[in-house]
């Protein structure tokens, strides 16, 4: 298979240094791999980011999660966030399908991230800002962009060093947001942890779509996070 992740978008990436470190690139993925990527993608139940697993994907995603954990686009990545050997940190992938009106709320990650990279591929989005990713300058005030706000389309990336004002978050959105998540953590244990916690959530998840469909209500009530 043909490599998904395009040199060429990562090489034109705008990086920042200030207040945080953080970049964003448009076209890091190959055009002619979305259709493969939708087939190929997991129908999770129920909104949020659930741990990665080759079972739940087809072949172009599971190829695509090799290339975003591989040593040599975390160093690359890492150089340009200001991390050193961001490739000797254990990695954590989730993917998320859909969102709902829960997430994006302003934070900056847990102490147990070391970096995170997002990979969109949404074949289009509306006109609004509802779901668009931004970084942030406050805490509590999602209109103190730094940059403009990142729609989730196909092929657009955002990567940032975890720091304690590296903000971001974005306006509510409900539907289908279809994201992969990189994260770099501080050990193995940090890891395991969120790994057991994203894989309980999915079963949650699953339970309580049965006692929906059970009662007729079809409803998502809650949000999965691992942040």
């Amino acid at each position: 298979m043909a490599a998904i992740l395009d040199n060429d978008g990562m090489a034109s990436a705008l990086v920042f240094s200030e207040p945080f470190h953080f970049l964003v690139a448009k076209d890091v993925l190959a055009a002619d791999a979305a259709a493969a990527l939708a087939a190929d993608s997991p129908r999770y139940r129920g909104a949020g980011f659930f741990p990665h697993d080759v079972a739940d994907c087809g072949p172009s995603v599971n190829a695509l999660v090799t290339e975003l954990i591989a040593p040599a686009f975390a160093d690359a990545l890492g150089a340009r966030l200001g991390i050193e050997r961001l490739s000797k940190y254990p990695t954590l992938v989730t993917l998320c399908r859909a969102l709902n009106l829960r997430h994006g709320t302003i934070h900056t990650d847990s102490r147990s991230k070391v970096a995170t990279a997002l990979v969109y591929l949404s074949p289009d989005w509306p006109d609004i800002s509802a779901g668009c990713l931004r970084f942030l300058v406050k805490p509590d005030d999602i209109e103190s962009v730094l940059v403009p706000e990142l729609r989730p389309i196909y092929g657009r990336l955002a990567a940032f060093k975890r720091e304690d004002n590296s903000f971001h978050g974005h306006l509510p959105f409900e539907g289908e947001r279809p994201v992969i998540q990189v994260a770099w953590l501080v050990d193995e244990v940090a890891r395991d942890r969120k790994t057991r916690r994203g894989r309980f959530s999915r079963a949650l998840k699953w339970l309580v779509g049965r006692i929906d469909g059970w009662f007729g209500s079809g409803r998502d009530r809650n949000a999965a996070h691992l942040d």
